[in-house]
């Protein structure tokens, strides 16, 4: 392994654990401890950890990064609620995936179903988004058609926004958006820890004509910083089976249909 390998598998360490130490590390990595500490020094020089005695933990930078840096602590969940949405689509739809986990994993669920893969003269599936790691995923497969929306990315993931993605949303519509949040409640709706997110996903919402926002229960009744849109501008929302029935009937007593995958 070496230093590249190690230091991806370090970061990947602290995304699944939130922490690490060094002894344990050095024991799965196969390298000795002072090796182990010298790369967390160095993650730590770049925001990417904070160094503890004895290892390091995940920095709050760090863990808005790009989505190879950031396991999926409810990955069962995830992938049973992106299966639960791919399934809403169908072929011919030109559809909105914002970033995230939950979004990524929508559009691998899309590009392996049998039927997207058909050959129909044309583009079975039109995704439009503003992740480049999700337009990298499915730039390869030839009956989805791809569109970025362009704007800025920002340093801490592989999501774009700001003006010029605004301006060709603008020009655009949608069948269907999915939105992965990182809260969502009743009365306060979708929220986004990041300005800039919540301004083109609100947008996104706004061009579509069916919202769908992707949460798992551990987000539903949660606050962030910025409002992407209102409850009453949802659709469905789709989360998993441990969602407390009392919080699902507040959405549907808002007119939000409510999926459990």
């Amino acid at each position: 392994m070496n230093r590249h390998e190690r230091l991806t598998a370090l970061l990947d360490m602290v995304g699944v654990r939130e922490k690490v130490e060094v002894e344990v590390s050095a024991d799965e990595l196969g390298v000795s401890p002072a090796t182990i500490r010298r790369d967390l020094d160095h993650l730590a020089g770049r925001n990417l950890v904070v160094r503890t005695r004895g290892g390091a933990v995940a920095s709050n930078i760090a863990y808005d990064l790009p989505l190879r840096h950031k396991a999926a602590r409810n990955a069962p969940e995830q992938q049973r609620i992106s299966a639960a949405a791919a399934r809403m689509v169908d072929p011919g739809m030109v559809v909105g995936l914002n970033g995230g986990t939950t979004s990524t994993e929508v559009g691998r669920a899309l590009a392996t179903r049998p039927d997207m893969g058909e050959p129909t003269g044309g583009p079975s599936l039109t995704v439009v988004t503003n992740a480049l790691n999700i337009a990298h995923e499915l730039a390869v497969r030839p009956n989805i058609k791809i569109v970025v929306t362009g704007g800025v990315a920002r340093q801490q993931s592989f999501d774009l926004s700001g003006p010029l993605s605004h301006l060709f949303l603008d020009q655009i519509s949608l069948d269907l958006v999915f939105l992965g949040v990182d809260a969502f409640d009743p009365v306060h709706g979708a929220q986004a820890h990041h300005e800039g997110d919540a301004s083109t996903n609100r947008l996104m919402a706004a061009r579509a004509r069916q919202v769908v926002v992707l949460a798992d229960s551990g987000k539903l009744g949660g606050h962030a910083f910025a409002k992407i849109c209102a409850t009453a501008d949802v659709d469905v929302l789709v989360t998993d089976g441990r969602a407390d029935p009392e919080r699902v009937h507040a959405f549907e007593e808002e007119g939000v249909r409510v999926v459990k995958a």
